[in-house]
């Protein structure tokens, strides 16, 4: 009886640690490419594809997907100088957007899950962690 009680105390506490929803990448991608039609797509186009000389592009960017936290910096705060991007150089500025953390996550998402790019999810928690 002692150790049905144990089992049954240690089977609930485990149930309320599973029970908490993960991250989910799906939906937050989703949500990201209304942000991303609002905000990005006049300068890096519809296809992620950039204007070339000018914009550098999102599509199978090996800068975009080189560093996660730089992204969220960038998104937030913008960046100005030289950029090197498949092996092309940019240099134009880009402007900071004054965005949510949920929505800098969602953004990031669609385009490092977006044009060939596949990469780790952009949680609003890493977001506001770049914040600081």
């Amino acid at each position: 009886m002692k150790y049905t009680v144990l089992i049954g105390v240690f089977l609930i506490t485990l149930s309320a640690f599973q029970s908490k929803p993960g991250f989910d990448l799906k939906a937050s991608t989703a949500r990201g490419k209304e942000v991303y039609i609002a905000y990005c797509v006049s300068c890096h186009m519809e296809n992620g594809e950039g204007v070339p000389d000018v914009f550098p592009p999102l599509a199978k960017s090996d800068y975009l997907m080189a560093d996660k936290k730089r992204s969220i910096q960038q998104v937030l705060y913008g960046i100005t100088g030289e950029i090197k991007v498949n092996g092309k150089m940019y240099n134009t500025d880009m402007t900071g957007f004054d965005l949510s953390d949920q929505e800098v996550s969602d953004v990031l998402n669609y385009v490092r899950n977006s044009f060939g790019n596949k990469g780790g999810a952009v949680t609003p928690a890493e977001v506001k962690a770049a914040r600081k």
